[in-house]
């Protein structure tokens, strides 16, 4: 049994990543084996689930910190800088385009 879990844990990253159909599929599997039981397995894939989509989160917060650090080491425009700009451009464009409007 601890050597199941142990296999199932070492799986579950990969197995929570990929979704809970995947991860019901797999605990089906050790059932039939006789590997777990109904209610262990239930209990585990919950487990798993919520670890997956815990490491999830911290991935996706990881990500978005690393992305606006080089975006500000790097000082890389935003789509607000860029929209902005796209602003001033038309308005220098109109004005180019009809001076007298001014």
């Amino acid at each position: 049994m601890k050597d199941t879990i142990g296999k199932a844990i070492s799986l579950g990253l990969g197995l929570a990543l990929a979704g809970k159909e995947q991860v019901e599929k797999t605990f089906d599997e050790l059932v039939k084996k006789g590997e777990v039981s109904k209610a262990e397995s239930k209990a585990l894939v919950e487990e798993l689930l919520a670890k997956g989509d815990e490491l999830r989160k911290q991935v996706e917060t990881m990500a978005r910190e690393r992305m606006q650090a080089l975006l500000g080491e790097n000082k890389l425009a935003t789509k607000e800088d860029i929209a902005r700009i796209e602003q001033r451009l038309d308005a220098l464009e109109r004005e180019r385009v009809n001076p007298s409007e001014s």
